[in-house]
């Protein structure tokens, strides 16, 4: 049975991570959170030690791996704000633990760097969890086009859409220092599935980069795309404003749609048992997405490249 440590367990993602170490037949002996609203591990570990000082945490981990290292934790999964993962990463890989990271790995791409060099005289492994990779309907997507090369660029058209209150605003997710904002908390497994499917970024242009929303244009090897990001609920289609549907997502690809709104329950369970099996995701498959989502984050708004739909009626 493989031992588990989580930080971030109180967070939006934990539970997800929960249920994939219990799936796994995983076994979760300490948790880390600053608040103290975890009475969900009653569902799934009861028995684990719970910390709210990372200090405290870090020392009870290093005391078992120093004595008693057969009851050392294997996995450390990171859940915890953005801006803490490159300082959890750390904490895993000194205690000869392979560690789970939740997206973004990191926030800037010259951290990947660092950490790479820390996997190599560490010999230990960092995933992350990269899981539209995984989901059905993207797999079948990245089956059609990426075997199959077009001579002509396809056309393909994102849009994400996921309501948030006013509390996002006051969370450490509002705050762009902590998460990167909308392109990288949001948006960052988006651009590493368009990445996949149709090849590196070969230009890219933001068009709007507002605290709620962003929209953009990217030229890719194999495809020009047009993306969508927001966190306001007024952007949702009409079709589904006033239903408890609170998340649209859709990829239109030469004007035919793929609506994946669905199929997202399981796909944490699926990460942890490719890692288990040594196929995981590390820090080769994160590093263009992250690069993007920085250079994403750092651009100046310009209209050039074509215009998302959804931008354009706004803009009017």
């Amino acid at each position: 049975m493989k031992q588990f440590a989580i930080t971030g367990v109180a967070g939006y993602i934990a539970p997800r991570h929960l249920n994939a170490i219990k799936e796994v037949n995983g076994n979760l002996t300490a948790a880390l959170d600053p608040h103290d609203s975890v009475g969900l591990l009653d569902r799934y570990f009861p028995d684990v030690s719970f910390f709210i000082e990372f200090e405290r945490f870090e020392r009870h981990l290093e005391k078992i791996h120093r004595e008693s290292p057969d009851d050392a934790i294997d996995f450390l999964s990171i859940c915890s704000p953005n801006h803490l993962h490159d300082a959890h990463i750390r904490l895993g890989l000194r205690l000869n633990a392979d560690v789970i990271c939740e997206k973004p790995l990191v926030l800037n791409p010259w951290n990947l760097d660092l950490l790479q060099e820390l996997e190599e005289e560490t010999k230990r492994k960092i995933y992350t969890v990269l899981q539209l990779r995984v989901h059905p309907s993207i797999v079948e997507l990245h089956e059609k086009y990426n075997s199959s090369k077009s001579a002509e660029k396809h056309e393909v058209e994102l849009t994400y859409i996921t309501s948030r209150g006013k509390w996002y605003y006051f969370s450490w997710k509002g705050d762009k220092a902590k998460s990167g904002g909308v392109a990288t908390n949001i948006g960052v497994h988006f651009f590493d599935m368009l990445s996949w499917i149709f090849g590196d970024v070969q230009e890219s242009y933001v068009h709007l980069s507002e605290d709620d929303k962003m929209s953009g244009y990217l030229e890719l090897e194999n495809a020009r795309v047009k993306w969508y990001l927001s966190l306001d609920k007024n952007d949702l289609p009409g079709s589904i404003k006033g239903t408890e549907q609170t998340t649209y997502r859709s990829i239109k690809v030469d004007g035919d749609e793929i609506e994946f709104t669905k199929g997202f329950t399981d796909l944490h369970t699926r990460i942890y048992e490719e890692i288990l099996k040594g196929n995981g995701f590390g820090i080769t498959d994160a590093r263009n997405s992250i690069q993007l989502v920085s250079e994403i984050r750092r651009a100046k708004t310009i209209e050039k490249g074509e215009l998302h739909p959804f931008y354009r009626n706004k803009r009017g």
